[in-house]
């Protein structure tokens, strides 16, 4: 697994407070997601969000490059990140995530999420957004959730 940073008790969004990632927060109760990143969020001065994670060679494909599936995974994470606000309280899914791939990411980059809502009114939140690697744009991508009721089992 990755770094081991020091996170804060409890569940759901977790500060760590140790490590390349001190000052970011992390999902400690999504195995999938602590698989395939772990991934960090971290809410902006200007009120936005960013995700990020660091390219590791688990992440590649055979040819070197990060996989795309890893970055799609990616994707729909970010996605509730950048729509955190606009989800409130509410749960949500992914209803429709794309994606255009625009370079190859390499192991040991900084891998980043941002973007902004598109719209949001009802049950539907849509969000658009770009991942770069070391600040290189690597894959654009729109995604819509749909909020829905009802709590984990």
């Amino acid at each position: 697994m990755s770094e081991a940073s020091a996170v804060s008790e409890g569940s759901g969004l977790t500060l760590i407070t140790e490590g390349e990632w001190a000052g970011w927060s992390r999902w400690i109760d999504d195995p999938f997601e602590e698989r395939a990143g772990p991934f960090y969020d971290k809410e902006l001065e200007d009120g936005s969000f960013v995700s990020a994670f660091r390219a590791e060679q688990r992440h590649m494909n055979g040819a070197g490059f990060m996989h795309g599936g890893c970055l799609m995974t990616f994707a729909d994470s970010a996605i509730f990140t950048i729509a955190r606000k606009a989800m409130g309280d509410s749960r949500g899914v992914t209803l429709h995530l794309t994606g255009d791939f625009l370079d190859p990411a390499r192991v040991g980059q900084l891998i980043e999420a941002r973007g902004e809502v598109v719209r949001a009114g009802g049950k539907t939140v849509f969000v658009q957004g770009i991942v770069t690697a070391d600040g290189q744009p690597v894959l654009r991508f729109d995604g819509i959730i749909r909020k829905v009721s009802g709590t984990r089992t």
